[in-house]
């Protein structure tokens, strides 16, 4: 049966928030800036593109504001590879469980395409047919850009993928493009997440013959 699995990466896959923020933090050490209260929590799911200008105030000039991403991104990885990150609850075995059913899985995300490359060699976990990022799309979530431009590269029709996000921003992508959601109340409790066809608290929660159902309207 030819279906396949998209998955959105941060707060599905792994959470770096941690990491992202620590991030941050030695960004504003090294260029010697300040970070405003709070600043983690507003600017989370939002590019770094606007954080530097619209939410730190840092600088309005592309190539300053390009540079700052840049390195903020290049610590990130650092951090990564120094202090290591584990996936998820359940997302092992979930990925052996599509694995052993022969449903295909893809990355669908705005997260760097580099972050994911070194969170993924960090783990050891390979099996996915590909990864959609930042660098692929024009648009951001809720647009579907992202999730159908990841199912037209394993052939899917969008009726036939399954969409796994923990964002409501995602949920809203993930049903524009027409495809079906699960949602995962890694980052948001359920309520924000009741658009989605499916919510879980853990991916092993899920069975193969359950995203079948899924598929099938069930």
């Amino acid at each position: 049966m030819n279906r396949a699995a998209i998955f959105d990466w941060d707060g599905v896959i792994v959470d770096s928030s941690a990491h992202h923020e620590r991030s941050w933090d030695l960004l504003a050490a090294e260029e010697r800036r300040v970070l405003p209260e709070g600043h983690f929590h507003r600017g989370f799911g939002m590019k770094n593109e606007e954080i530097i200008p619209n939410l730190l105030g840092w600088t309005r000039d592309p190539a300053e504001t390009r540079r700052l991403s840049l390195r903020k991104e290049e610590i990130f990885r650092g951090l990564v590879r120094d202090s290591g990150i584990a996936p998820l609850p359940g997302v092992l075995e979930w990925l052996r469980r599509l694995d052993e059913a022969g449903i295909p899985r893809i990355i669908a995300s705005s997260t760097h395409r580099e972050n994911i490359r070194t969170i993924l060699d960090v783990l050891g976990l390979d099996g996915f047919a590909g990864i959609v990022a930042a660098d692929d799309v024009h648009r951001g979530k809720p647009d579907p850009e992202v999730f159908l431009l990841a199912a037209r590269r394993l052939g899917v029709e969008p009726a036939r993928s399954v969409v796994f996000e923990d964002a409501p921003a995602g949920i809203e992508a993930g049903l524009a493009a027409g495809m079906r959601v699960v949602g995962v109340t890694t980052t948001h409790p359920a309520g924000r997440l009741a658009r989605a066809h499916l919510t879980v608290a853990r991916l092993d929660e899920l069975t193969a013959d359950r995203i079948d159902r899924l598929l099938a309207g069930a």
